[in-house]
């Protein structure tokens, strides 16, 4: 049936053996994240081969190459393990920056996961008449870049929800003259040290940029232009997320936001007279159905209370060396760091509209959105984090290797009738 198909692509594409191609007897994954290790780990277990693209020259480049020094995972470390091995027990609840790509390293090793790297995805798309995905790419090497195309049967897709940086168009921010970064790029306050710097956004990134700057001696000042939800990393010493999933057990979403603001007031206090105020939507509810991440407080708040952290309305302009805020008043600054998300790039390289929506996501919600149709996959866009990512490779790995061994069987079927057939040929 495989040799038929190939067959069928290369009579409808006739220049198809004068470029580098190759057909995979088994999935390609696009993408060496958590989530790309993560399917490949629970293939591995199953027996099924696999291909694993990814166009940076490491695993985890998020994580290598765009995060903060001072990052560390912000749920207890049993939430963000992948499947089929643990973290190190000597690791700490919540593991550094360094000691998670560690873990995601030792895990490639364990699994003998080796992506090919340096290899950009270009296009991606379904051939009905042969029944394959057809995914180009191009490979860098040196300075030299070479087309190559896989055919494969299946597709996962596990570039992630963070794949590229979102650059928001504001009003002369090119005549602002001052350093101006996205916090993809930032590593540490040092360099900023006794500078005045305006943090744009106050999610997770923006709220840490903002307390590392001040570590460091700078003057953050961070633009909280919506409303957010503020919630203590761990509440009586127990962590927050955990307490979040046990109450999930027993009571409705509805209940578990409501004692979750009120245990939140009871630790943090009133935080909107500080300039933060909390959405109308639960904190669970805002994060199942718009994505949106409460902040976990790991130290910001005291700073804003302090006066060290300054908390400003939303941006109307720059100006050489200036911003204005939509509240008339002017301030003085150094440097610009755009904390202000990231977003899937999934709409640029694949060519299909019927599984994933125009923002890159899949268009099913959890527990749904893991499976398309004609082989496609998708990993680690659950909006829940390693945990969701985790479930996914899980469902996505046990599907396919069922359809691989169940063509498995056919094929041998198949080869043992030939092999009888010829055998009573040849006694006539």
């Amino acid at each position: 049936m495989t040799m038929e198909n190939l067959f069928r692509l290369v009579d409808q594409d006739q220049d198809f053996f004068q470029r580098k191609w190759t057909l995979v007897n088994g999935p390609v994954i696009v993408g060496a994240g958590p989530s790309g290790l993560a399917t490949a780990a629970c293939l591995k277990e199953q027996g099924v081969p696999f291909v694993v693209l990814e166009r940076a020259d490491c695993i985890a480049s998020l994580w290598q190459k765009r995060t903060y020094d001072r990052l560390k995972l912000h749920l207890p470390k049993q939430f963000c393990q992948l499947p089929k091995l643990p973290f190190p027990e000597d690791f700490p609840e919540y593991p550094t920056k360094r000691q998670f790509i560690d873990y995601l390293e030792s895990y490639a090793k364990h699994f003998d996961i080796n992506p090919k790297f340096n290899e950009c995805v270009q296009s991606a798309r379904y051939d009905e008449t042969s029944g394959f995905w057809r995914v180009k790419t191009i490979v860098t090497s040196d300075s030299n870049k070479t087309e190559f195309e896989y055919v494969c049967r299946s597709l996962v897709v596990a570039t992630g929800e963070n794949a590229e940086c979102v650059l928001p168009d504001i009003e002369g921010l090119s005549e602002f003259g001052g350093e101006v970064i996205h916090a993809c790029d930032y590593k540490s306050g040092e360099k900023f040290k006794g500078q005045k710097v305006l943090v744009v956004g106050c999610g997770n990134s923006g709220m840490e940029v903002s307390l590392d700057l001040c570590n460091h001696n700078a003057s953050p000042s961070m633009v909280v232009r919506s409303s957010v939800h503020v919630l203590p990393r761990e509440i009586f010493g127990k962590s927050t997320f955990e307490l979040a999933v046990l109450m999930m057990k027993w009571l409705p979403l509805w209940l578990v936001d409501k004692l979750m603001l009120i245990l939140a007031w009871l630790v943090l206090g009133n935080i909107e007279k500080y300039g933060l105020k909390r959405p109308s939507t639960g904190p669970l509810e805002l994060k199942n159905t718009k994505g949106k991440t409460p902040v976990l407080d790991i130290g910001a708040l005291e700073k804003i209370r302090s006066g060290d952290i300054n908390v400003v309305p939303g941006i109307k302009r720059f100006s050489r060396g200036q911003v204005e805020l939509v509240n008339g008043e002017k301030l003085d600054i150094d440097s610009v760091v755009l904390a202000t998300g990231y977003r899937s790039n999934v709409p640029s390289w694949l060519q299909e509209g019927e599984f994933f929506s125009k923002n890159g996501y899949p268009k099913a919600s959890f527990p749904h959105e893991w499976k398309g149709k004609a082989g496609l996959y998708a990993a680690g866009f659950t909006r829940r984090g390693l945990s969701g990512a985790s479930s996914d490779a899980m469902r996505i790995a046990q599907d396919i290797a069922q359809v691989f061994k169940d063509e498995t069987k056919q094929l041998r079927m198949r080869t043992v009738a030939r092999h009888r057939r010829c055998i009573s040929l040849s006694q006539f």
